[in-house]
């Protein structure tokens, strides 16, 4: 596959990025022109310009912004009257301790493991990358195209404290209110989200080449 990958690059033939059709770049092409996808007529690029440094910008920006996720109040569970504001963790305890077993798990599963999951990832593919590592590649490429895949499904994320609190105003015994490291957790996902777009997964495959 990387001799392929390497003699489709040679010979001037690029994939399209969002349609993915393969087409074949014109001989006479200028250094700096701009080549269109006969298809969706998005713009080819052999390789996303500065993958690695815009991914690390994003990657980085989101575990800067993970630390007030957990560290400020996102939601405040009241149960029987009472209640105080809570970080994910302890609204998570709140939780099992109420009971409220499914909902625990969708607030842990979706605010905590996914973000730090997609984080490590995309961190350790740029290191992979970085240090042009020609370790399992197939398994690498198969990696990301997962995490990408979750990413799609990253509004989850952002809209589980919406549905947590519909879900929970229904019963008698307990509430459940937004606060303001919901803000912060937003931002997390978004980042991500960019973090796996810009990422080239081609770059993984370029070691194999050297």
């Amino acid at each position: 596959m990387s001799t392929l990958n390497q003699c489709a690059r040679a010979q001037g033939i690029v994939g399209c990025q969002h349609c993915h059709t393969v087409t074949k770049l014109p001989k006479d092409i200028a250094e700096n022109q701009c080549v269109r996808c006969p298809v969706c007529h998005a713009k080819l690029e052999s390789r996303i310009a500065h993958s690695w440094g815009k991914t690390l910008a994003l990657v980085l920006a989101a575990t800067f912004m993970f630390i007030p996720a957990n560290i400020l109040p996102i939601m405040n569970v009241t149960y029987l009257g009472t209640g105080t504001p809570d970080t994910i963790i302890a609204g998570v305890m709140k939780l099992l301790k109420a009971e409220m077993w499914p909902l625990a798990l969708i607030v842990f599963v979706a605010s905590f493991v996914v973000p730090i999951m997609k984080i490590v990832v995309l961190f350790g593919l740029l290191i992979t990358v970085k240090m042009k590592s020609q370790w399992r590649p197939v398994g690498r490429t198969r990696l990301f195209q997962i995490t990408e895949f979750v990413g799609r499904w990253s509004m989850v994320d952002i809209f589980v404290l919406a549905i947590l609190v519909a879900l929970v105003q229904f019963g008698n015994l307990a509430s459940v209110d937004a606060g303001l490291g919901a803000l912060s957790f937003a931002a997390v996902v978004v980042l991500t989200m960019f973090a796996a777009h810009t990422f080239d997964q081609r770059l993984i495959w370029d070691a194999m080449n050297d």
